[in-house]
């Protein structure tokens, strides 16, 4: 089964959230299934910069009049992973972020950047590199939307090529406006309610939704949460319409990166069978934040984007709560200034007991999750969710909202499902400061009572949450697409 997988970012060579790790990580649990599964990606410095024995595959004109490279070679630090490039140094060679300049505003043409990603997906899907042609171009999110949009348009081909758009956080849309529509060589009748048309403006995210044979999110329960008002981001109507077509398939987490066996930004290695070991990363990173070294202080962590979705307003309210239960907080991330502020300002009233880190260092949120009892991911909406996955892979136990992604992975410290063997965290139910408070409370209690912790521990680190049931689940999808 040949697959293109088409997306903007791809760890380890370029990362801005979620959506890098996914698209780093399946395109090699999918070969492990059995695929033969090419990447094709914009031409930022990072990954133009790993493709080896890199040819020109084809010389092309964009329908505004770009001129296009696309480049054919295998990406060094992904194992060789046979990948297409598109070279457009105008358009992908600057400063700032794939997606914004250096002062955090977008890139007035990224209608352009990243509807070029779905016109040459769309090129390949119609046979563009004549020696390997795909019968599934599988999308991600809304810069690679358009692909199926594209595709809808070509002339019939005598083997159809189908495709699959995955959804991985329905609030970022990809929204422009409509005088943009006329660049992207797009019939008129594509600019429709039944289209790209979104209250006037132009979606890439719905065209996405629309056009695409089928439709994935990145777990089950998120997959019911966008169809309805409170989820559905203005889209719920059509994604109801679309039902038959859309299910959730669970990330996965890539266990050769998150493995705190092998670890080697650890302070010391561990596993569930020798969790105790734990206590050395503990001890490293108190000592390295300046908090006190206090083995018998829970740990907790947050390892996200500062905004309000991810729910970090409630955490700065519950700070004054955790210290006096003789608690410590670590926070890594970047986002909105005023939480910046807030949490940097929490840490320097208590430096003994709060650590504030402004910014993204994947080698130290690994620390965080090697050292930290506890994972804090309280977020308003969470499609899939990776942050949890890491704390239970590294015995960090997830405190969750019960929403997407977090719903489907983490059960309760309840009484009766720590009495069935079942839990592996703590659950709250109510997106507000009390329920947080409250499943905060169920944490230190829990901790209170070492036997138990270890054994809530081991099981979440024995937890199976690697790719491959989801590489399984898609490539079961792609056959039953493709007959």
């Amino acid at each position: 089964m040949k697959v293109l997988q088409v997306s903007a970012e791809i760890f380890p060579l370029l990362k801005t959230g979620g959506l890098a790790d996914v698209a780093g990580a399946l395109p090699l649990a999918l070969n492990a299934a059995g695929c033969e599964v090419r990447v094709l990606l914009p031409g930022f410095a990072p990954i133009l910069d790993d493709l080896q024995n890199a040819q020109v595959l084809a010389q092309l004109q964009a329908p505004w009049g770009e001129e296009v490279v696309v480049r054919y070679g295998r990406l060094a630090r992904l194992n060789g992973l046979q990948a297409y490039v598109i070279d457009v140094p105008v358009l992908y060679r600057r400063a700032g972020s794939p997606y914004e300049d250096e002062h955090k505003l977008p890139f007035s043409d990224n209608d352009r950047r990243f509807a070029l990603l779905g016109w040459v997906a769309s090129r390949m899907a119609a046979g563009l590199d004549a020696q390997w042609q795909p019968r599934v171009v599988h999308s991600h999110d809304w810069h690679a939307a358009l692909a199926g949009a594209y595709m809808a348009y070509l002339p019939p081909q005598r083997q159809r090529v189908a495709s699959v758009y995955t959804v991985h956080n329905l609030a970022y849309q990809g929204l422009f406006a409509p005088r943009h529509f006329f660049e992207l060589g797009l019939p008129a009748s594509a600019f429709a309610v039944d289209g790209l048309e979104f209250h006037g403006q132009l979606s890439f995210m719905k065209a996405g939704l629309y056009y695409a044979d089928h439709i994935t999110t990145v777990s089950p329960t998120y997959a019911r949460e966008v169809q309805t008002q409170e989820q559905g981001c203005g889209l719920d109507g059509l994604l109801r319409t679309r039902a038959a077509d859309l299910s959730g398939i669970l990330n996965g987490v890539d266990e050769a990166v998150w493995n705190p066996a092998t670890d080697a930004t650890l302070a010391a290695p561990f596993d569930a069978r020798k969790p105790e070991v734990k206590a050395q990363c503990k001890a490293a990173l108190q000592q390295q934040l300046g908090l006190n070294v206090a083995p018998d202080a829970p740990l907790f962590g947050v390892v996200s984007r500062l905004t309000e979705q991810k729910g970090l307003h409630l955490v700065l309210e519950v700070i004054d709560e955790l210290i006096a239960r003789g608690g410590q907080l670590v926070v890594l991330g970047t986002g909105d200034a005023a939480l910046q502020t807030a949490f940097v300002e929490r840490a320097r009233a208590h430096p003994a007991s709060v650590a504030v880190r402004i910014g993204y260092d994947e080698p130290f949120a690994h620390q965080i999750f090697g050292a930290t009892d506890v994972t804090l991911v309280p977020s308003r909406f969470e499609p899939c969710g990776l942050t949890q996955m890491y704390g239970l892979k590294y015995g960090s136990l997830p405190l969750v909202h019960r929403v997407g992604g977090l719903a489907d992975t983490v059960v309760d410290c309840s009484l009766e499902d720590l009495a069935e063997g079942r839990a592996n965290g703590f659950v709250f139910n109510e997106f507000n400061t009390q329920a947080l408070s409250r499943a905060v409370a169920r944490a230190f209690a829990l901790y209170a009572q070492p036997a138990q912790w270890r054994k809530v521990r081991a099981r979440a680190m024995r937890q199976p949450l690697g790719w491959e049931q989801a590489a399984g689940q898609y490539l079961a999808l792609y056959q039953r697409l493709c007959h």
